[in-house]
């Protein structure tokens, strides 16, 4: 089943590539669909036929949301499907991948950043396709937890290949470090790690990555290439994204400040008890989680130091996670966060 739609911005005088996007109807696959709309580009989108989260997206709102491409409809975890009706039998010049599980959990990570994308390169091979962009995680580079593992595997399958790759780690996302402005609004403090400077990232907004990947179709230099990237300006910390965000209310910072420790007792806790009651397996990796994102800074990672470079992590775009404060307060903006956070 398909909606097929033209795509009347096209610049004159440039061939077009026919490009196939997965993970289409996530912010990031939004954001990415739209810049290669944008740079004149043919595009197809396979999807479910009820996607986003909790599956709030049918095939009329998925259309409204993806306008300008060709919409195919199936399930991208089944290998026949991904064939079938997302590839089916034609052929593309690029695939860009913003596959991701929604929960971070073994199973998610592994049938979705692993398997799907395995699959989606075993269909693009015998589609004739030249080019793969892969959106991984910056995370990946110290490697503790299930979905880190299934994005390496993912994307060495990928190196492994022979296809032309191009993967991109970012660092964080603006949703990811926005679910405390409705609890500050609500006169709650901020919570932060420790003593709120453990940690620090460059953010990147959806739409400066979707242009940042959408780049990457044409531009050789980033061919064959393992590219971080980070949002423009210095790495901030949680306590600086606290202060600042007190400031856009007019109110002075209040913090409330949680030990690492108390992360590792309930990880430790759950993961005792999941093996005994499999359902907290799961939550016990979400604990996890949690307690690698409040240790671990999302820069580049130095090799030979083992310390994180600001210096070092590649900048792009012009959004700033301020000002994406400043428009969430004053009702420009919403933030999306998925099935799970650690807030």
């Amino acid at each position: 089943m398909s909606d097929t739609r033209s795509n009347s911005d096209r610049p004159a005088g440039r061939r077009p590539k026919r490009v196939l996007v997965l993970g289409a109807t996530g912010t990031i696959g939004q954001a990415a669909t739209r810049a290669v709309l944008g740079g004149g580009h043919d595009v197809t989108c396979f999807v479910r036929q009820t996607a986003g989260p909790r599956g709030v997206l049918d095939p009329d709102r998925t259309r409204a949301l993806l306008d300008g491409a060709t919409l195919r409809f199936g399930d991208v975890t089944n290998t026949a499907s991904l064939r079938d009706d997302g590839f089916c039998g034609d052929r593309f010049d690029v695939l860009v991948s913003c596959l991701a599980s929604r929960d971070g959990s073994p199973g998610g990570a592994w049938a979705i950043d692993y398997q799907a994308n395995l699959d989606a390169l075993n269909a693009a091979k015998e589609a004739g396709v030249a080019h793969i962009v892969l959106l991984s995680a910056i995370c990946v580079q110290k490697p503790r937890l299930a979905f880190q593992r299934a994005k390496l595997a993912a994307e060495q399958a990928l190196i492994e290949s022979g296809v032309t790759y191009t993967i991109v780690r970012p660092t964080a996302f603006f949703k990811s470090l926005s679910g405390q402005i409705d609890r500050v609004k609500r006169g709650k403090p901020f919570m932060v790690f420790g003593d709120g400077s453990l940690t620090a990232c460059k953010p990147i907004s959806d739409q400066d990555l979707g242009a940042y990947l959408s780049a990457c179709i044409e531009d050789t230099s980033r061919h064959n290439r393992v590219l971080p990237i980070g949002g423009p300006g210095p790495a901030i910390t949680p306590m600086e994204q606290g202060e600042h965000l007190f400031t856009l209310l007019g109110r002075p910072p209040t913090f409330k400040h949680v030990p690492v420790g108390l992360l590792d007792t309930i990880a430790w806790s759950l993961g005792a008890m999941g093996r005994v009651v499999p359902a907290l397996a799961d939550k016990a990796e979400f604990a996890r989680i949690g307690r690698y994102y409040a240790t671990e800074s999302m820069l580049v990672l130095d090799p030979k130091t083992g310390r994180y470079d600001e210096a070092a992590t590649p900048s792009t775009g012009t959004d700033t996670l301020f000002d994406f404060y400043a428009k969430v307060l004053a009702g420009e903006a919403s933030v999306e966060r998925g099935e799970h956070s650690v807030f």
